[in-house]
């Protein structure tokens, strides 16, 4: 897959994590457990602002949920996934960076074509979580829009 890169400043904050630490692997592997998504195939390290993922996972959805999971939060710049092997790889998503001003409806719009700003809720289902609130999508997110079935 590769590097993936995430605004330092945006993401969310882990609970006991402040400015003057860095997150651990241990905390970033529990929230990645805690949002739903098996990390137990994984290894995760921190280098500054660089988290390196390692191990296996099952689809590439997996993949790319892990990713954002990992870097959208503070203080996590890249998500470097040279080391992960996916068990059933399929067509990757694109990865998307929240603009201000943008709306869940208005990047549909960019991604899927003019008129089909209602597959935002596609966009909402493959970024749960991070996007808990459709109405609220923040400056900086990175979000995953992945490709529409046939």
């Amino acid at each position: 897959m590769g590097l993936f890169s995430f605004l330092k400043e945006a993401g969310e904050k882990l609970l006991g994590v402040g400015d003057a630490h860095a997150a651990t692997p241990d905390a970033l592997k529990k929230d990645v457990q805690g949002s739903g998504l098996d990390a137990s195939k994984l290894d995760v390290a921190v280098d500054g602002g660089t988290v390196k993922v390692s191990g296996s996972v099952k689809t590439q959805e997996e993949a790319e949920k892990i990713i954002l999971s990992l870097g959208n939060k503070n203080g996590i710049s890249q998500v470097d996934t040279s080391g992960l092997k996916i068990e059933q790889p399929a067509t990757e998503s694109t990865m998307y960076t929240v603009k201000q001003g943008d709306t869940l409806w208005k990047i549909a719009e960019e991604h899927y074509g003019k008129g089909h700003g209602a597959k935002y809720t596609e966009i909402v289902k493959a970024n749960t979580p991070p996007v808990k609130n459709p109405d609220l999508i923040l400056p900086g997110w990175v979000l995953r829009i992945p490709p529409l079935a046939a």
